[in-house]
């Protein structure tokens, strides 16, 4: 049995600050455990990737006591913010780095995305969640052989569709990057016609920003409203109730909410960043489940969303296509069998 060491920040099972990033880790562990991998877990409290000086410190003890040679492999949330003890770690460990999201991408900080690269060109190996982060990190960093392991997502019933297909969901944390105020922009020139849209998400990441979009969404009344971070069956119940997904992201390495939206039949509006066009991928037709418009664009954003809502073809032709997307898409051990190659390589 291969024993794996994987360090990953604390709280990646609590509720409420559920991420695509906690939910990659935790499946990824559970994968590689049922693959006959031996998981030891290090949890890490800081405040990554911007930690305290004491919590830089007890990371460093965290890899201090991991046996010379092991396999071990980190968040690069937390492996990312501080190469001044991951560096010298790979001299002794096969370390490998999760990728979740280029530093500079979430933050914009040139100071991180230094230190970023310091960390992935000393590390034994490189794992990101799309070929389309692979490429980027390539980019970045001058990295050669960035290995892929893209997200899994669970099985789930077909969401019932109404027949004006009004029902919005938005997915994701409420910041800058996920482009809450694009969408709100958009919604705000199309009042004239019948929608409401849901926004799911954690509230507390930005809230100069939170502020501002939940300001903008007031304007618009009872058909916008914030429920704040959902896990579970109450996330399935949002899901249930949608007709069309929304994320306008300005960045994304995959964007799980994507697949989970697909795996029930609902269409998907996406901006067309990174992985996404990975995510939404194509029926067996080669139709694509949804529509790609371009980030931080509100006039095209809402000239979708005007095509869905008042054109009966698009939505049907939309569903059929989301609903046979479904039988294509991978689930968790897949993910885990991709990272297993890539570990097993060290």
């Amino acid at each position: 049995m291969t024993e794996l060491h994987v360090v990953v920040p604390a709280g990646v099972d609590d509720p409420a600050v559920p991420s695509g990033g906690n939910r990659y880790d935790r499946r990824a562990c559970e994968g590689l455990a049922a693959l006959g991998w031996h998981v030891v877990e290090h949890p890490v409290d800081g405040g990554w990737p911007r930690p305290a000086a004491a919590q830089v410190t007890r990371l460093a003890a965290t890899l201090a006591a991991v046996p010379d040679g092991a396999l071990i492999l980190l968040d690069g949330l937390v492996a990312c913010a501080a190469p001044e003890v991951v560096v010298p770690a790979c001299a002794r460990l096969r370390l490998a780095v999760l990728v979740h999201l280029p530093l500079v991408d979430e933050a914009g900080d040139a100071d991180l995305d230094a230190r970023e690269r310091e960390t992935l060109r000393a590390a034994a190996a490189v794992v990101a969640t799309s070929e389309g982060a692979a490429r980027r990190l390539a980019a970045l960093h001058g990295l050669d052989g960035v290995r892929v392991a893209t997200p899994g997502v669970d099985p789930a019933p077909l969401s019932p569709a109404s027949a004006a297909g009004s029902r919005l969901l938005c997915v994701a944390a409420v910041t800058p990057r996920k482009a809450q105020d694009v969408l709100l922009s958009a919604l705000t020139s199309l009042t004239e016609l019948d929608w409401t849209c849901a926004f799911v998400g954690a509230l507390d990441r930005d809230p100069v920003y939170t502020a501002r979009v939940t300001a903008t969404a007031g304007e618009l009344g009872d058909r916008v409203n914030f429920a704040g971070p959902l896990v579970g069956a109450d996330l399935d119940a949002r899901y249930a109730e949608a007709d069309l997904l929304v994320l306008p992201s300005h960045a994304e390495t995959y964007g799980m909410v994507v697949t989970e939206a697909l795996a029930r039949g609902v269409p998907v509006l996406a901006a067309e960043v990174g992985g996404v066009p990975e995510a939404l991928g194509w029926a067996p037709a080669r139709v694509q489940p949804g529509m790609l418009v371009p980030p931080g664009d509100p006039a095209a954003l809402a000239d979708a969303l005007r095509r869905w809502l008042t054109q009966p073809e698009v939505r049907v032709n939309l569903r059929a296509a989301a609903a046979a997307r479904r039988s294509t898409l991978d689930g968790w051990g897949a993910t885990a069998r991709a990272l297993a190659g890539a570990l097993d390589a060290l």
